[in-house]
Order: C-alpha cells, then structure tokens, then sequence
C-alpha cells in the first residue's frame, strides 16, 4: 500500500506539472497559429520564435497587483478561481494516457487512480469525469455572482445556462459508445478498440462524435460559443473584476478543460493509445520505449484536437444567444436522443 500511495504521488506531481506546461504553451500555440490566420506573427521577442512567452506571462501575472474591488463578497471572490482551477486539474486525474508501465518489480498503469496493484482504472471513470466538469460552472457562477459586478453576474447567468443546456448534449452523445463497449471503464473502451483505426467508434458514432465536439465546444466557453465572456458585450464577463493570478486562475481552467475534452475524445472515439495500424511500433524497441509508444499516439491525437479548437477560434464568428440556446434545446438534444435510439436497436439487432 505505502508503495500504491508513493508512485501515485509521484504520478499526480508529474501530470500536474506537464499539464500547466502544456496549457502554457497551447496559449503561445494559439496566439501564433491565430496571428498566421489573421496575416500577423504573433509572439516573437520574447526567445527564439517567441517560446519564453508563456513564461513571461507567468512572471507579468504573479508581479501584478491584486486588486480586490470593495464592494465584492470576497469568500465567494477568492474561491471562485480556485475552485475552477481544481475541479480542471481533479478530472485529468481519472484519464488513462496509456498501457502499463514497468517500474522494476513493479507495475503501473499510465493514470493517477489505477488499482491498487496497477492494472486498471475504476470502472465508473465516465461517470466521475463528468461529475466533476459539471461541477466547475460553481466556480464561473460564483465568480459572476460575488464581483457584484451587472457585467459578471450576466456573464455568469450566461455561463450557467449554456453549460446546464450543452451538457445535457455531451452526456448523451457518450451514451453510444457505452452501448457498443458495453462498460463505463476507459480502459476497456480504449481496449474495444485495439486492432487500427477502422475498429474506432468514431465510425459508427459519427452523429455523436459531432454532437460531442460541438458540446465540448460550448462547455468550455471557446469561440463560437464564448458568450460567458464576450469583449463587445460584457467587457470581459465573469472575470471583468480579477486581476494578477486569481485572473490567471480562469485562463488556466479554461485551457486544462480543454485537455479534457481532447483526451476523452481520444479515449471514445479515436482508439486512446492504440496505434492507427497495427505494426506501426517497431517489436525491436527497449521495454521502457516501448511501454511509452501509446503516450505518443496518445497526445499526438489530443494535438489534433487542440490544434482544431484553436482553427475554430480563428475562423468562426460568436453566435447569438438566442442562436446559441436554440442550437442546443431544439436541434443537438434531440439529434443526440435519435442517436441514442438507432444505436440501441443495432446493438440489439447484433446481439
């Protein structure tokens, strides 16, 4: 057990800290790929191609002042972005990266909360990661709420109600995938899917991979469905009164459950760590090589899909509100019900 209790340790710290590098960086990637889209260059003064950037943002935000408004409810003001960052870093926690990893006698599963000898992850991960994201509207509600700010509460309004609407969509759209992998576990349904890519659910769910992605899109507040936070409309939303590092706090959540949203996309519907065709690892690799092969394939794919959450943030306009809830009551809903019913009777039918 001390052992179980040590290497998970180990693990948190590590992913933790490659998951605030890489929401760093997504910021320069964005910033870069969004400046070629608009004919303009984006980073470059600061290091070769502008890669200390992210670190001088870090530097700006922790010098800066933090001003607490007066007239705020400041328990509430002071959670709210910490709240946020947590439930953000807390869903990464159950997402398997990849197979087992050898550690001398010992062996463990490429995710924090493995079993306790190593071998696989909870059977109910689904569930808890989408308990946990829908647990993080608190922290944008409670942030728009405390600023007693009009422009923070509307934005916060606005949050909630999109969030409660898109979610309803992104649950049932993984309703599929559970049907044809017949468990909650992500291991097993990354494992239903070994064997290339013409065995990945992406195939048969197409309906809900789109539903999925246009929900992840809504519940993460991004382009075109950032109306939480719209510049033209409401300063800046529900952080128009942070500043410094609690500011930062709500960048850093935004950008971590983007990860998410990527990862379990991976899991459900691109085949997780499993290579696009078999044979594509060389057998003749040292153990520890290739016991880290899928973490490639892994976040190679998690790329893909960053890469196109930031296409999208340069291409597309916001929608309306009244266009944005319409979209998700009255066409994703019940497109993701039909999806549901057709997949259930061709279950049934092969059974």
């Amino acid at each position: 057990m001390l052992t179980y209790i040590v290497i998970a340790a180990i693990k948190s710290l590590v992913l933790i800290h490659v998951l605030l590098g890489a929401v760093a960086y997504t910021v320069w990637l964005e910033r870069k790929v969004v400046g070629r889209i608009q004919n303009r260059w984006g980073p470059t003064r600061v290091g070769p191609f502008g890669l200390l950037q992210p670190i001088a943002d870090g530097v700006k935000f922790i010098l800066k002042e933090d001003l607490t408004p007066p007239y705020v409810y400041k328990p509430l003001f002071i959670l709210a972005p910490f709240l946020a960052v947590v439930m953000a870093l807390t869903s990464i926690a159950v997402i398997p990266l990849g197979g087992q990893l050898p550690l001398g006698r010992w062996s463990t599963g490429l995710q924090i909360t493995s079993t306790a000898d190593g071998t696989g992850d909870i059977n109910i991960a689904l569930l808890i990661l989408l308990g946990v994201t829908s647990i993080a509207v608190y922290g944008i509600a409670l942030a728009g709420w405390s600023s007693n700010n009009k422009y923070s509460l509307l934005g916060s309004l606005r949050a909630s109600a999109q969030m409660i609407s898109y979610e309803l969509s992104l649950g049932l759209s993984l309703v599929g995938v559970l049907l044809l992998a017949g468990s909650l576990s992500l291991r097993k349904i990354v494992n239903t899917q070994s064997g290339g890519l013409v065995h990945w659910y992406i195939w048969p769910q197409l309906i809900g991979f789109f539903i999925y992605l246009v929900s992840a899109y809504a519940e993460t507040n991004r382009i075109p469905f950032d109306l939480p936070e719209a510049e033209t409309e409401l300063v800046a939303g529900y952080h128009t009164e942070y500043s410094a590092m609690k500011f930062a706090m709500f960048f850093m959540a935004e950008y971590a459950n983007m990860f998410t949203v990527a990862c379990v996309a991976t899991l459900l519907f691109f085949g997780g760590w499993s290579e696009p065709w078999p044979g594509l690892t060389p057998q003749s690799l040292p153990p520890l090589v290739k016991a880290l092969a899928p973490l490639f394939w892994f976040a190679l794919k998690v790329f893909v899909f960053i890469f196109v959450y930031i296409w999208v943030r340069g291409t597309l306009p916001r929608f309306r509100y009244d266009q944005l809830m319409a979209f998700g009551w009255k066409f994703l809903l019940p497109l993701a019900i039909a999806n549901i019913i057709i997949t259930s009777f061709i279950v049934a039918w092969q059974s």
